[in-house]
């Protein structure tokens, strides 16, 4: 049987955006033992999926971490082919201690590099699909997202709601629509019917409160989910705002309508949500998110959801 590793250690944003890639992988070679190497925050929530047989852990051990670079050594042979869609300096160091196997990324030295000198001025779907080809996977079938949907949510939410995102990483708040701005849209939302569910971080839970505070019937959920259970409550919602960060591209990727706020921090050309079909949400963007005022928005609320 032909053993196949793919390389994505994350973040959530990113994942997701390999979930087209994954889905492709699997076509391609549905007889195939594929495992997927990535960080222990995706190991639970990609365990379900039908793209994989097993997950590995990359606990991405430091240069002087002998004992664990000799774990990860382990974990990287045996293969007949690695797909790093990770791309990144470090995971293209990974091909010399795997033993150079055949290999799909931009490892100097590898038998199927993406030889595209521009592909980091593409979009994350694009430069992926791009590199796939070159490594002979041609078909991109709609990515099957019924495993994550028929997680429970942690409580009972009303049959309609809006996601509201206001975090984003903890070192890019310059991604951070203000947390009053929010606060007024919950409101806005509650008027048309819409409950406002917030979901992020632990470290959110200031934001949420504060939106809570304005709009007494949002629902706060900051800190409460795990990844599954986070997906189960996008995939359900009517409506998604927020920042641009990881749950934003999970409701892309549910098909839920999403507007999503970008700063000048980020390029929406080369890293925005996408819908399955490759569409794209409704971005709206400013140098400075504090710019970005409430109206312009609430202007992009559709007009029935």
């Amino acid at each position: 049987m032909t053993r196949l590793l793919v390389i994505k250690l994350g973040a959530l944003g990113d994942v997701v955006q390999a979930f087209d890639a994954f889905a492709a992988i699997r076509a391609a070679h549905a007889g195939a033992h594929i495992s997927l190497l990535t960080t222990p925050p995706f190991a639970a929530f990609l365990a379900g999926s039908p793209w994989f047989d097993a997950i590995v852990t990359d606990s991405r051990p430091a240069a002087w971490d002998l004992p664990g670079l000799i774990r990860l050594r382990r974990r990287l042979r045996g293969f007949d082919f690695v797909v790093d869609l990770q791309t990144s300096s470090r995971s293209s160091r990974y091909h010399a201690l795997a033993g150079r196997p055949p290999w799909s990324g931009i490892a100097p030295g590898c038998s199927h590099p993406h030889a595209n000198p521009n592909r980091d001025e593409v979009h994350t779907r694009e430069r992926q699909r791009e590199q796939l080809a070159m490594a002979g996977i041609a078909a991109f079938p709609e990515p099957d997202l019924d495993w994550l949907r028929r997680m429970p949510a942690p409580l009972a939410l009303p049959a309609r709601y809006a996601l509201l995102v206001p975090g984003a990483a903890p070192h890019r708040p310059e991604k951070r629509w203000p947390v009053a701005r929010f606060a007024e849209l919950a409101g806005r939302l509650a008027g048309r019917g819409l409950t406002p569910v917030i979901v992020g971080a632990a470290a959110e839970a200031d934001a949420a409160t504060a939106i809570v505070t304005a709009c007494p019937s949002a629902i706060d959920l900051t800190g409460r989910t795990d990844l599954r259970q986070l997906a189960a409550v996008t995939a359900a919602a009517a409506l998604a705002v927020g920042n641009d960060t990881g749950p934003m591209h999970l409701a892309a990727a549910f098909g839920v309508t999403a507007i999503v706020l970008f700063s000048a921090g980020s390029d929406p050309a080369l890293t925005a949500p996408r819908y399955p079909d490759g569409g794209w949400p409704t971005i709206l963007r400013a140098a400075d998110l504090a710019d970005l005022p409430l109206d312009r928005v609430a202007a992009a609320l559709p007009e029935r959801q």
